[in-house]
């Protein structure tokens, strides 16, 4: 008898096959034609199948169809997408042959049950797990991370936890054998119910390719600060602490065999403080690797140091960093060139050693990767897309999706997990029974824990763009016309640069890193005038807390507005974007989606629910660019008025916010009626209220502008030289080298194909955000410029990156590489040395 194939036979590529034949009932067909085969390269040498794991070929062999893969999860991709195909209206029979291999190795999404009011009802619905599981392995996932506990930050929420269920997961799970630790209220049934619902979870995770990431986010017991906890743990102290969470891990994972692995936060936001925490870490991983499966253990990377790498180096746990791409937020698919520097070291002070590694001694570790790409290090790194920027509008920019795709590998990491819509809705005790949903009107809501669906069209792009950023757009257009009908190109055309809108604003205008200070989306007003004062702002931005001291997430490519206005007025404006530029930016964006928009009222059938909900969600995303590029102008003018005297300045900042303010000012009304009155998100200022809430201050601002214009008395003002234009184009091609040698010097040139180019400056630092940037003036030789970095500084284990500022004979300059016009690319290059490379 043959022996079964286990990668052919697995309970993925089974489970793959139903969904075909699943796909062919629902058109009438009940058989494939032609049929339809599973096979490894080895049965079919023919089929150019990538050496990647999850790459897949299918190829024609005499009648049948082969689907061919190394290995499950690339079968499961060939088989869906003949799927989709065939529900798209495709005929088999004209399948002719391709093949796709990954981009990104690890492309996640995160869930989090943040609200036993909100989130209850999905946590245990056997339906939404089965349809909502589907989708993401259709659209190409490979990870789904369920966090728990991720909700509240240990030492840094003001008011401490009342609604901690799941928090400290464990004893709302199970009994632990020697320990009697309780969960408050929960009694032995609501446990098992827990316990089986997690199962079951992780097992349609598995069965559809998924790999199951169970975040334990909070190894709290108790919030302080006052808390009341509606749960309270009993039964635990700082004695038992370490030893119950060790054998509770052991538990865990012997309960629930399906658990690939583990996410832990590690500072002290997780419950354990920065001093020492190497000793609780340590029993804990010790706990896990008891059960003697392997396991991946992902440690949130913020306030990582080497004692907890050294903690968790035992034989059956895969560590992994998981960093943040842009802070709290969706930026730009780039990684931030420079950190704000208000991120950097700094010493530790007496009496905060609580937080000391991850606030003060490792504190460029918060908001990025860190130092943690070092080419010989020995822990993997991801990065983690966190939720502030948006929760709750539409989104889908093949764009942005794409340049993910191609820079979520940054220095070698393996991939990016995905905050998913909707995340956090209910936190902090924010919640309440039945409103998961942020929809009020009859018509709009979606009943049945099928919230998630508005944003079918968002997880496809991620996930099917992270997999290839160079697929087809008819992989995603076939849902758009399953969706919108004849509607289709023009939603498109619409959401795609209006969703671009929001992540550049995130990383241009970078007031507050932590997704609960600062919401884009809903924007709590941050004044321009310095006679107002934010202090709700004032936290996490450089003083003053206004507009024009913001710095941006990225400040060594992006200009802050009161530093571009005193560069034009010493007369030494670099290369860097300036925030008038952005501002055209956000302007040509809000033209192009407006005319999609245009076009979807003129062809979408409007009777249709999801029709309606991202016409409403595409005529807010307008008002908030034209607010966002206005209020850029407008802060502009203002600190060209307090740099200058000139009232001129002063009143076009007037006249432009107002204008920033109505067009803000008009969503409330679009809103009326469609969205709940009071968002919550949680409970801080930012993170809960509405459109509406957020005027008055707007007005406040306007009216101490319009005070200081009255009061303001004519002078011969200071005149500002208006920078010279940038160049249209660099003017340069660069031959990007191959590798460097560690050591040695790496000069690297450029060749000035335009001839009004007349010098260049190479900018260059290690792939490490502790680091600041250096600069060498390049040389000229005949249309050649070079620049060498010392063999002094190439001797790290880091990798280089580098960009050059081009100079022309006007006086304009030129980021290169820069940024594309769909600034979806990487404004910098990345080097490796050959010791990886070759």
């Amino acid at each position: 008898m043959k022996e079964q194939n286990p990668v052919t036979t697995g309970r993925t590529a089974g489970w793959a096959i139903e969904q075909l034949v699943q796909a062919l009932a629902e058109k009438g067909i009940t058989a494939t034609d032609p049929p339809v085969r599973l096979a490894t390269p080895d049965e079919i040498p023919t089929a150019a199948v990538a050496d990647a794991p999850e790459s897949y070929a299918v190829v024609r062999v005499d009648d049948e169809i082969v689907v061919v893969s190394n290995d499950e999860i690339g079968l499961r991709c060939g088989v869906l997408e003949l799927a989709d195909r065939v529900a798209a209206g495709a005929d088999l029979a004209g399948t002719t042959p391709f093949a796709e291999q990954p981009a990104v190795p690890v492309r996640g999404v995160v869930r989090s049950f943040s609200s036993v009011d909100e989130d209850t009802d999905w946590f245990h619905d056997q339906q939404f797990w089965t349809e909502y599981l589907t989708w993401l392995a259709a659209s190409r996932f490979n990870r789904f991370h369920l966090a728990l506990g991720m909700q509240y930050n240990y030492g840094a929420d003001r008011r401490g936890a009342t609604d901690n269920y799941l928090c400290l997961a464990y004893p709302f799970l199970f009994d632990v054998d020697g320990y009697d630790v309780r969960a408050e209220g929960v009694g032995a049934d609501e446990q098992k119910r827990n316990l089986e619902t997690l199962r079951f979870i992780a097992a349609e995770s598995k069965r559809r390719g998924l790999k199951f990431q169970l975040g334990l986010w909070n190894h709290a017991y108790d919030y302080g600060r006052d808390s009341v906890h509606r749960y309270p743990i009993s039964g635990i102290g700082p004695d038992n602490h370490a030893a119950y969470c060790k054998a509770g891990i052991a538990k865990l994972l012997t309960e629930c065999p399906d658990i690939d692995g583990l996410t832990f936060r590690v500072h002290y936001e997780g419950g354990i403080p920065d001093d020492k925490h190497e000793v609780f870490w340590r029993s804990v991983f010790e706990g896990a690797n008891s059960v003697g499966r392997p396991l991946e253990i992902d440690m949130h990377a913020k306030g990582v140091d080497q004692a907890l790498l050294d903690a968790v180096d035992l034989p059956n746990l895969s560590p992994v960093l998981s960093a943040k791409y842009w802070a709290e937020h969706v930026g730009l698919p780039y990684h931030q060139a420079s950190i704000r520097a208000k991120e950097t070291a700094k010493p530790i002070p007496a009496g905060h050693e609580m937080k000391g590694i991850t606030e003060f001694s490792r504190r460029f570790t918060r908001y990025g990767y860190g130092d943690f790409l070092r080419e010989d290090r020995t822990v993997d790194l991801m990065f983690r897309v966190w939720p502030g920027t948006q929760k709750l509008l539409a989104w889908g920019d093949p764009a942005i999706a794409a340049g993910y795709g191609r820079l979520s590998t940054f220095g070698g990491s393996r991939g990016v997990d995905l905050c998913e819509p909707l995340f956090f809705k209910g936190r902090h005790g924010s919640g309440e029974p039945g409103m998961r949903d942020p929809y009020v009107r009859d018509d709009l809501k979606l009943p049945g824990n099928r919230d998630w669906t508005k944003y079918r069209y968002g997880y496809l792009l991620w996930g099917r763009l992270l997999y290839n950023p160079d697929a087809e757009p008819e992989t995603w257009r076939r849902h758009l016309r399953s969706t919108y009908g004849e509607a289709a190109t023009a939603v498109e055309d619409a959401l795609s640069p209006l969703s671009r809108i929001l992540p550049l604003v995130t990383v241009v205008h970078g007031v507050g890193g932590s997704n609960n200070g600062y919401w884009p989306e809903v924007y709590l007003n941050l004044p321009i005038s310095s006679r107002v004062h934010s202090d709700h702002y004032a936290g996490d931005t450089d003083p003053p807390a206004n507009w024009g001291g913001v710095s941006p997430f990225d400040p060594t490519t992006f200009y802050g507005i009161d530093e571009y206005v005193a560069a034009l007025a010493d007369g030494s404006v670099s290369a860097k974007y300036t925030p008038l530029e952005v501002a055209a930016w956000i302007e040509q964006l809000v033209a192009d989606g407006q005319a999609g928009l245009d076009n979807v009222r003129a062809g979408a059938d409007q009777s249709d629910p999801q029709v309606r909900r991202v016409l409403i969600d595409l005529e807010v995303l307008v008002r908030l660019g034209k607010f966002f590029a206005g209020k850029f102008r407008a802060a502009v003018d203002y600190s060209t008025f307090r740099t200058t005297g000139d009232l001129s300045s002063l009143e076009s900042a007037l006249r432009t916010y107002q204008s920033a303010r109505d067009a803000y000012a008009e969503i409330p009304a679009i809103v009326d009626g469609v969205y709940q009155r009071d968002l919550r998100f949680g409970i801080e200022a930012s993170e809960h209220g509405h459109w509406a809430d957020r005027i008055p201050d707007m007005d406040t601002d306007l009216a101490a502008l319009a005070e200081e214009l009255q009061e303001a008395t004519s002078t011969q003002p200071t005149q500002l030289t208006a920078a010279p234009a940038r160049p249209a184009t660099p003017g340069v091609e660069h031959p990007v080298p191959a590798s460097f040698e560690r050591g040695k010097p790496v000069t690297l040139s450029l060749e000035a194909v335009a001839l009004d180019v007349i010098g260049a400056t190479l900018h260059y630092r290690h792939v490490d955000q502790s680091k600041p940037w250096q600069q060498v003036p390049m040389e000229l030789s005949g249309r050649t410029l070079s620049g060498t970095i010392d063999g002094g500084y190439t001797d790290s284990a880091y990798p280089l990156m580098y960009f050059f500022s081009v100079r022309h004979r006007d006086g304009g300059q030129a980021l290169y590489p820069g940024l594309d016009a769909d600034l979806s690319n990487q404004p910098y290059v990345v080097l490796g040395s050959a010791t990886v490379t070759g």
